[in-house]
């Protein structure tokens, strides 16, 4: 009778240790879930700075004509009424080449305002 009492007593003790460690809401399911919280953390954090950055030029276009100006002239090549365009033509390297000899850095291109004229 004793034999089967301690007998029984370490099944049970063997179910509840399996469910403890591999069961539903035991260690491995918990590993799990602290793995994907951590994922999620690092991903809210991505999202995050992304939304400020926004939030950041939105106020930028709303506030003032500096950053509208800036993206007009980057990205659809906006001259101002008062300025003349100059682009050099050829390769970089030959521009590099002819205006290192003058001294200057003409690899970019330059916009220069009528009044310096």
């Amino acid at each position: 009778m004793l034999k089967a009492l301690i007998a029984a007593l370490m099944v049970l003790f063997v179910a509840l240790q399996w469910r403890f460690w591999l069961g539903d809401g035991g260690i491995r399911e918990l590993k799990q879930t602290t793995a994907e919280v951590q994922k999620l953390t690092e991903s809210l954090k991505q999202q995050r700075d992304v939304n400020t950055a926004l939030r950041a030029e939105v106020t930028d276009l709303v506030d003032g004509v500096g950053e509208i100006e800036e993206r007009a002239r980057a990205e659809l090549g906006m001259v101002g009424p008062d300025e003349t365009f100059y682009q050099f033509v050829g390769t970089k390297a030959e521009v590099a080449t002819d205006n290192l000899a003058d001294g200057k850095d003409a690899t970019q291109i330059l916009t220069v305002p009528d009044s310096a004229r």
